[in-house]
């Protein structure tokens, strides 16, 4: 009699593999987790991207410098604004050319404006992940006021094209700044309604307390940087450190916590929309008379041959350009440094060990942006 042959081991017979995604509502867009578990205990985690791939960098080596301007928004959408003006930054710096100061503190408004409404979005989904309904409708509520006071400079809610090369588009007028003001105050008395329904409230503390951690090490060997990497007691801003635009005018503190984990993340983002409060604020203060446009821009941008890099700090991290000129209008390479993709990369490391519950707070809780990765 043939003798029984055993396929695999015996601890194999308690794992099994599971898809999260790429439907999943918790993965943010459309990502796929392949799960390997042990009941309920995950053993390996790889996260899987490219469902959404749009090619914006091969798209940047088929127009010119200016044509490329509506690219930029539609990578991350949540920081639409911060993206496009940023771009505008990066082409400025490398060709020399002067930006009125009015247009400087505008920039400043607007960025900050859309940086509180990408925390706002995620606070409200993934307190929707865990759960809770309410605050998602405190959150939209207040973002739904952010996106009308840029629609009524950009035109758009979403993905802006507003940053010209030189400038703004628009200028604002005094329903813009009186909206503004009012909204800031708004939100500033609403924050404490936030935190006795979030921030205090033992079930959310203990879904996310001592879970998820990304300590500096971490941060170090997968370049985490943004809201998670300042969460692992690393004081790290682009605005602070490497001063762009006019943020060196600007009285404002980097956030930090020390834990690392799902918790310290939440509050880092917080802390930070208080702050974009004040720098808003600071801005509309010192906001000076004149051109919102530089006077003389060239029809056509060619920088010199070369190689340049340009970084802005988005709503999720360090965002850099990297832009290979040949000398005409249109780029030889242009590639962008996403922080999205570096902080979903720990998902490896960190999720090994924690429950499938725990990683839908996890993964909401590094604040991923899909199209920003598959780019």
């Amino acid at each position: 009699m043939p003798e029984l042959i055993r396929v695999g081991r015996d601890e194999d017979r308690d794992t099994y593999h599971l898809n999260m995604g790429p439907q999943h509502p918790s993965t943010h867009g459309v990502l796929r987790l392949r799960l390997h578990l042990k009941g309920e205990v995950i053993l390996s985690a790889d996260p899987i991207v490219g469902y959404s791939h749009r090619a914006h960098e091969k798209m940047a080596e088929n127009r010119n410098y200016i044509q490329f301007l509506p690219n930029t928004s539609r990578m991350d959408y949540l920081s639409g604004m911060i993206y496009n003006v940023g771009y505008c930054q990066a082409i400025e710096k490398i060709i020399g050319l002067e930006v009125p100061e009015r247009a400087e503190y505008i920039r400043v408004i607007c960025c900050e404006l859309n940086r509180i409404s990408s925390h706002l979005l995620w606070y409200g989904t993934l307190l929707m992940d865990l759960g809770g309904f309410t605050p998602f409708l405190y959150c939209f509520e207040d973002r739904e006021r952010i996106l009308d006071i840029l629609d009524l400079v950009s035109g758009s809610r979403l993905t802006y094209c507003y940053g010209r090369f030189g400038g703004v588009t628009e200028d604002v007028d005094d329903k813009f700044l009186s909206e503004t003001l009012a909204f800031c105050k708004h939100l500033r008395n609403r924050l404490p309604e936030y935190d006795d329904l979030v921030t205090n409230n033992v079930i959310f503390q203990n879904r996310c307390k001592g879970i998820g951690h990304i300590d500096k090490k971490t941060c170090h060997e997968f370049a985490v940087t943004g809201p998670c990497q300042r969460a692992a007691g690393e004081k790290r801003d682009v605005r602070r450190d490497e001063p762009y635009g006019i943020y060196d005018r600007f009285d404002f503190k980097v956030p930090t916590r020390t834990g690392g984990d799902c918790f310290d993340r939440f509050m880092v983002r917080v802390e930070e929309i208080s702050e974009s409060l004040s720098i808003v604020e600071q801005a509309i203060s010192k906001l000076p008379v004149g051109p919102v446009m530089a006077p003389k821009v060239p029809r056509k941008i060619a920088p010199a041959k070369g190689e340049y890099y340009f970084a802005v700090e988005s709503a999720r991290g360090h965002f850099g350009m990297y832009i290979v000129s040949n000398g005409t209008e249109i780029p030889e390479r242009m590639h962008f440094r996403t922080p999205s993709f570096s902080n979903l990369a720990t998902m490896r490391r960190v999720l090994k060990g924690s429950t499938i519950s725990d990683t839908v707070a996890i993964l909401g809780s590094i604040d991923i942006v899909l199209p920003e990765i598959d780019r």
